[in-house]
């Protein structure tokens, strides 16, 4: 076996395999196929990844589809949400689909299978359904309406197409098996009445296909040729063959191609809720501030966060396809969007926690521009001017009235250098009635100014500071995020619910103080704060009150770990 053959995966396999036996290449076509129920999350990304990629790899078209057949919970602000986000990640697709398009299509077919007697109205409620379905050890019992006629079939069908019935009154159910050993196969429903509103179709129907019986069937009119979904729907995958293979008996001329489904492991993400209804949950109660709360694991909320597509999709990549469920480390997710953002963010500083620093043998009507660089990974990111005065913030955890050896941070007697600038020696403080520090006082070298090419400039001290000039400072709003749950499983414990985790502590809103640069911040634009870690500037921001949230910091927990 070549070397590329044992470097792909198990559907990139499967495709090859049958590429080999004979299937042409024009025939693939995949899809990505979402309920718009919800917003996506980074759960997603990976089918979406998954799907696109192989568009990508093997320069075959991708459908967008939308399986919207349940108009009680889906809305058109979620079909909008998706396409920007697909978007964003960087795919196209070829189509944009409807599994509502295929409506009369469905209808006609399912009219096909009760003529056919593989199909059935049945008029009981759904709790003697239940008793009657079975156990994974015991056959199930059949449907006193089973063998209704087909005339009877056909008249009660149309009746509940026109609306004839209440909600629940009667179902479609296909013909096949109750006592199969997969369950899912014991005669499933097909259509229910539902009197709502389609966010499409508006009160065209009042019958709607269940997801088993639309998803298969809209692969198959689109002639996907590798239908791929998550390892929850293998059980599905008879149950998808049943109805395609009964459909191809009237449609083969006009759809050819019979999809093939095949499953891979979904991803599931520590200290992360993956159910839309759970996020729903939270957007509902008001633990989030929406659906695109940087606390979210959607693709929005990421978005907003400071995420960038290239961090996800290097995420995903890394993931890989397997078909083993585990659960991955959300610090390979935060050290992906570090390392994106290492090579991209300009550095500049921002002061979170200031207290006062004042040089005072500097000038006091003095003031001079230092320049900086943007980013040291980056040999076209050029440079800025930072302004520098007699009078700085710098953050209260960098100064301490006495310290041991092993602190490289300033006190009394100490040299360190702020970054930028000068070494300066700390002299003294000032403190209010309560003994908290109100002022540093400290001297500087005038001979040691970075990149002045001074021997005192080359000196060198252990600790470097980042500043902001208190006259020149921008206030600004930081908002500080941290998990927004305290569990590594919120959603693992059978006994408790999710909710009990909830890190009551996963935000907290700071009035900081930032270098001018950052004045001319647009909604969007990312940074690193020296020291401190990645932010960005958030959709709240205006040109009146700058608004940053904070991505992620600089220490990296994955490879400490891996």
């Amino acid at each position: 076996m070549s070397e590329e053959k044992k470097s792909l995966n198990f559907i990139e396999q499967i495709i090859e395999d049958d590429l080999a036996n004979g299937m042409p290449k024009e025939n693939l076509r995949f899809r990505f196929p979402p309920e718009p129920n919800g917003y996506l999350h980074i759960g997603h990304t990976k089918a979406i990844g998954i799907s696109f990629g192989l568009g990508e790899h093997y320069n075959a078209p991708v459908n967008l589809r939308f399986d919207d057949t349940n108009p009680a919970k889906e809305e058109q602000e979620y079909v909008d949400a998706i396409k920007k986000d697909v978007s964003w990640l960087g795919y196209k697709w070829e189509k944009e689909c409807y599994s509502s398009d295929y409506f009369q299509q469905l209808y006609d077919w399912a009219v096909q299978l009760i003529k056919d007697g593989k199909a059935y109205v049945d008029s009981q409620s759904s709790e003697e359904m239940a008793e009657q379905k079975g156990t994974p050890t015991q056959a199930g019992v059949n449907s006193p309406f089973r063998n209704r006629s087909v005339e009877e079939n056909l008249d009660l069908f149309t009746r509940m197409k026109n609306g004839e019935f209440k909600d629940g009154e009667h179902i479609l159910r296909a013909k096949i098996d109750m006592a199969s050993p997969n369950m899912l196969l014991r005669d499933p429903i097909m259509y229910r009445i539902l009197h709502k509103e389609h966010h499409r179709t508006g009160n065209d129907w009042c019958i709607y296909p269940m997801y088993d019986w639309t998803h298969g069937e809209s692969d198959y009119i689109e002639q996907i040729s590798h239908s791929l979904c998550s390892l929850e729907f293998k059980p599905h995958r008879d149950l998808y063959n049943w109805f395609k293979d009964n459909v191809y008996e009237y449609s083969k001329l006009e759809y050819p191609l019979i999809p093939k489904q095949r499953e891979f492991s979904r991803l599931n993400l520590s200290y992360t809720i993956m159910s839309k209804r759970k996020l729903l949950k939270l957007v509902e109660e008001g633990i989030v501030a929406g659906w695109d709360d940087p606390r979210m694991p959607t693709i929005s909320g990421l978005r907003r966060r400071g995420y960038t597509p290239q961090s996800i999709r290097s995420f995903i990549e890394t993931v890989g396809v397997s078909k083993r469920e585990n659960v991955i480390d959300v610090a390979l997710l935060e050290f992906k969007i570090r390392e994106d953002l290492n090579k991209t963010a300009d550095r500049v500083m921002a002061v979170l926690n200031p207290v006062k620093l004042v040089i005072i043998n500097y000038p006091e009507d003095k003031e001079e521009i230092l320049i900086a660089e943007n980013n040291p990974e980056d040999e076209n990111a050029g440079s800025r001017e930072v302004p520098f005065s007699r009078e700085l913030y710098i953050e209260r955890e960098d100064f301490k009235e006495e310290a041991n050896r092993k602190y490289f941070r300033l006190s009394i007697g100490k040299e360190v250098r702020l970054k930028n600038a000068y070494i300066i020696k700390g002299e003294s403080c000032v403190k209010d009635v309560d003994g908290n520090i109100t002022e540093i006082h400290c001297t500087y070298d005038p001979l040691s100014k970075s990149g002045s090419g001074t021997e005192e400039s080359k000196r060198k001290v252990k600790g470097t500071l980042h500043w902001v000039s208190k006259r020149h400072a921008v206030s600004a709003e930081v908002r500080v995020y941290d998990r927004l749950f305290n569990d590594e499983a919120p959603d693992g414990h059978k006994d408790r619910d999710f909710m009990e985790f909830i890190n009551p502590n996963s935000l907290e809103v700071i009035n900081t103080f930032v270098e001018p640069s950052l004045q001319s911040a647009k909604v969007g634009d990312r940074f690193q704060f020296q020291r401190l870690g990645y932010f960005n500037v958030d959709d709240d921001s205006t040109s009146e009150k700058l608004v940053f949230n904070k991505t992620v910091g600089l220490r990296d927990n994955w490879t400490k770990k891996n």
